[in-house]
């Protein structure tokens, strides 16, 4: 399943496939009528038609059997290398037509190369009009990305202070009873603040789940027997890469719209489910006992971080489920 998180991915995304078998139909109409020597204009515009599509459609068959290869591009040199395969197509596409028509109409050589010239140009301004909204379209997405980022940064940024705060606090209460738990948390939390400022934009699911399961164990350490926790995770996790630091935050929500204001014990339940090459995981919490005004702050972060999530192909899904709040964020395979 393609997923725009690359710029070759977009080429196979289903609205990008949608739109070139469209534009080709409109482009085929658009010659159809035009003058033209052939009075059925129904005939020349299915001609047309399969013509483009036998060209366009062809031309992201060989970039799909080019995938590996051509996912290593940069953005403007794949553009350029899609135009290249297209104007290659095209000319194949132009001389099997020629060939398969001369037999009826039986024309000369050099009405077959005007043919072949003209079929090459009109693909060379249709894919420079494509590329330039290729460029267009992914320079958009970057920033619109960086944007997300920047957003999902500063609300880490104020998030960081009261867990740090927090975290201290109990550390603190810590040294002197049970020193080996208080050394134990101090080097959990460096890693967890080693992975907020890491540069990295995605790292395994493997790295991602233990630094969960070390914010939860901090936590756990906070909130004593009112927090409990419950793993539904398989023995042989998928081989895949996730965005740093995406199960943390539903974890934090989950403690921090459904541990804090419960007066007894809240059940945390994370589950991990491989789907269709990707993944599912789900952190659920029980709802406190109070209006339902009281937790809205579950959006709160969940926004962010479903705008750089879906940036990269996935999706972050929220909701109540049974009396229960549910969390789901979803990766699709690479």
């Amino acid at each position: 399943m393609p997923h725009p998180n690359r710029p070759i991915d977009i080429l196979f995304s289903p609205t990008t496939l949608i739109a070139v078998v469209l534009a080709g139909e409109a482009l085929a109409a658009l010659l159809a009528l035009s003058p033209a020597p052939m009075d059925d204009r129904l005939v020349l515009f299915g001609l047309l038609s399969l013509g483009i599509q036998w060209a366009t459609l062809g031309t992201l068959a060989v970039a799909h059997a080019l995938r590996p290869a051509l996912g290593r591009l940069p953005p403007q040199t794949l553009a350029w290398a899609c135009l290249g395969m297209l104007l290659v197509m095209t000319l194949l596409v132009a001389l099997v037509s020629w060939k398969l028509v001369s037999f009826r109409h039986a024309p000369g050589g050099q009405a077959g190369a005007i043919f072949v010239l003209r079929a090459l140009a009109l693909a060379l301004v249709a894919g420079l009009l494509v590329l330039l909204a290729f460029q267009n379209h992914w320079r958009a997405r970057q920033l619109v990305l960086r944007a997300k980022q920047a957003e999902l940064d500063a609300l880490q940024a104020r998030i960081h202070p009261h867990f740090l705060f927090n975290t201290l606090n109990t550390g603190a209460a810590l040294v002197h009873q049970q020193p080996e738990k208080a050394e134990e948390l101090l080097l959990d939390l460096a890693d967890l603040f080693r992975a907020a400022l890491t540069g990295s934009r995605r790292i395994p699911l493997r790295e991602e789940l233990e630094l969960a399961r070390r914010y939860a164990g901090i936590e756990q350490l906070r909130f004593g027997a009112r927090m409990q926790v419950e793993w539904a995770v398989p023995e042989t996790l998928p081989d895949l890469e996730v965005p740093i630091l995406s199960i943390q935050p539903l974890v934090e929500n989950a403690i921090h719209h459904g541990v804090e204001p419960s007066p007894g014990t809240c059940t945390l339940r994370i589950a991990i489910q491989p789907e269709g090459g990707g993944i599912r995981i789900t952190v659920s919490n029980d709802l406190p006992p109070t209006p339902a005004t009281a937790h809205r702050g579950h959006h709160v972060g969940l926004q962010a971080l479903r705008a750089r999530v879906q940036a990269m192909g996935g999706d972050v899904e929220n909701g109540e489920v049974d009396g229960r709040y549910l969390a789901t964020l979803v990766v699709p395979a690479p």
